[in-house]
C-alpha cells in the first residue's frame, strides 16, 4: 500500500507538470495573453492543487478501508503519523488545561518528597537555623540548586532545603496533579460559616480573610443535600431553612471541612483555587524568659513539632500513627507529666482561662460552635499546631483562623 501511495503521488505531480507546460507553450490570442499576464496561471495552479488534494484524500480513505479489511494491519505510514500527532496534541492540550486548573504559580516547581516534614534553613547547611518547615507534598518555587541545597520560596518562607528531598521537573508536575486540593480563600474580612447552604441557616462559626480552607464539595445537588441532611442534621437545623429556596440556590454555595466538621459557605466571598500546601514559618517568641515554666513551654512546643505532618485519626491517641485533636494535646502534655482529660471540652474545663493579650507558648486554644469541639497548642508567633482533619493531619495554622471560644493554660 505504501508503494501505491507513492506511485500515485508521482503520477499526480507528473500530470500537473505536463498540464502546466502545455498552457505555457500554447500560443494564445492577444486578449487571452493579456488575461494571463494579469493573473499568471493562478487558476491553473489552484485547479491542480485542488485536484491533488482530492486524490490524496481519496487515497487516505482507501488506506483506512484497506486497514479495516485487513483486520487492523498497518495500511499507511502517513495515516499512522497523522493519528499519532493528533493523540499527542490532545494529550498536550489536556496537560495545559490541568496546569491552568491547578493555578500552580511556580516558575520551577518543587514538591517535598518526605513522610513527615522537611526543614527550611536560613542558609545551605545542616547546622544553619531552621526558619520553616515543609510538610509532605508541600509545593515551592525552586530559585536555584547548588552543592546539594535548593534555595526555595513557599508561602512566606524563603530559605534552603536539601535538594534530594524535593521532586523536580516533570516528576513534580505529575505529583502536583495528584495531590493538589481545592481550597477556598476568604476575600472578605469575616465570613459566616453555616450548618446548611442558606443564609437562614444557623451560623456555625466565622472565618478570617486570606485563610485557606479545604473544599469538600464544590458542586452541591438536591440529591446530595437530601442525603446529607438525613444523616447529619437535626430536625431543628433542617427546619431552620426553606428547603426549596435552598435547593434553588445551591450553585452559589460550597461545602468546607473545618476541623473535621462539614460546613457551608457562600461562593460570593471566596476564591476557589487548586493549591498545594505551603511551607510554614517557625517563629521564635520575641520575649524570652529564663523561668522554668517558659523553658518547659519551649520544650513542649519543640516536642510537638516533631509530629508535624503525622496523620489524623478520629478517636486516636498515637502521636505517630494517628490521633485526633484532643488526643494530640493530651499526648504532648502527658510526655511532660501533665494529665489532661480525653476530650477537647473536658480539657477546656480543666484549664484556667487567659485573655488573648496574655497568651503564652504552650497555652491551649479551644474552638467550636457554641460549645468546644476542637483544641490546638499555641506555639508562638500567632500560630498553633493541631491535629486538624483526615486530609491535612497534624498541621500549623493561624491561631485565629477561626475565633477561639477559650484560651486555656495548663502550667
Amino acid at each position: 500500500m505504501r508503494f501505491h501511495m507513492r506511485k500515485n503521488k508521482l503520477v499526480i505531480l507528473a500530470a500537473g507538470t505536463a498540464l502546466l507546460a502545455a498552457f505555457i507553450c500554447f500560443p494564445f490570442s492577444g486578449q487571452a495573453a493579456a488575461s494571463i499576464e494579469e493573473k499568471p496561471l493562478a487558476g491553473i495552479t489552484l485547479s491542480i492543487d485542488r485536484y491533488c488534494e482530492s486524490v490524496l484524500e481519496n487515497l487516505k480513505e482507501d488506506a483506512e478501508q484497506a486497514k479495516k479489511e485487513a483486520g487492523g494491519e498497518e495500511a499507511s505510514d502517513d495515516v499512522a503519523i497523522l493519528s499519532n500527532i493528533s493523540e499527542k496534541e490532545k494529550q498536550e492540550k489536556k496537560e495545559r488545561e490541568e496546569r491552568i486548573k491547578l493555578n500552580l504559580k511556580y516558575d520551577k516547581l518543587g514538591i517535598a518528597n518526605v513522610d513527615t516534614y522537611l526543614n527550611v534553613r536560613n542558609r545551605g547547611s545542616e547546622s544553619a537555623k531552621i526558619i520553616g518547615k515543609m510538610t509532605k507534598n508541600t509545593g515551592c518555587n525552586i530559585i536555584s540548586v547548588k552543592k546539594g541545597w535548593a534555595k526555595i520560596e513557599s508561602g512566606k518562607v524563603k530559605g534552603y532545603v536539601k535538594a534530594e528531598y524535593l521532586l523536580q521537573g516533570e516528576e513534580a508536575e505529575k505529583k502536583a496533579l495528584k495531590v493538589a486540593t481545592l481550597k477556598a480563600i476568604v476575600d472578605t474580612e469575616t465570613l459566616n460559616v453555616r450548618y446548611l447552604p442558606s443564609i437562614d441557616s444557623p451560623i456555625y462559626d466565622q472565618i478570617s480573610e486570606d485563610e485557606y480552607y479545604t473544599v469538600e464539595k464544590e458542586h452541591l445537588t438536591k440529591e446530595f443535600m437530601q442525603t446529607y441532611m438525613a444523616k447529619h442534621c437535626s430536625k431543628k437545623t433542617v427546619n431552620s431553612v426553606d428547603k426549596e429556596s435552598m435547593y434553588a440556590d445551591l450553585e452559589n454555595w460550597a461545602m468546607l471541612s473545618i476541623d473535621n466538621e462539614k460546613v457551608f459557605i457562600s461562593k460570593d466571598f471566596v476564591d476557589l483555587q487548586y493549591k498545594l500546601n505551603r511551607a510554614v514559618t517557625v517563629q521564635e517568641e520575641k520575649k524570652k524568659s529564663s523561668s522554668s515554666s517558659s523553658n518547659r513551654a519551649a520544650g513542649i512546643v519543640s516536642y510537638a513539632m516533631q509530629f508535624l505532618g503525622n496523620p489524623y485519626v478520629w478517636g486516636g491517641t498515637s502521636l505517630t500513627n494517628g490521633t485526633d485533636c484532643s488526643g494530640f494535646t493530651m499526648g504532648i502534655y502527658s510526655h511532660f507529666g501533665y494529665y489532661l482529660p480525653r476530650t477537647s471540652a473536658a480539657q477546656a474545663a480543666a484549664t484556667r482561662s487567659v485573655s488573648s493579650s496574655e497568651v503564652q507558648v504552650g497555652d491551649l486554644f479551644f474552638y467550636g460552635s457554641g460549645s468546644v469541639s476542637h483544641v490546638a497548642l499555641y506555639i508562638g508567633g500567632g500560630q498553633i499546631i493541631h491535629a486538624s482533619n483526615a486530609r491535612d493531619g497534624i498541621k500549623i495554622s493561624s491561631a485565629y483562623y477561626r475565633q477561639p471560644l477559650k484560651i486555656g493554660r495548663v502550667m
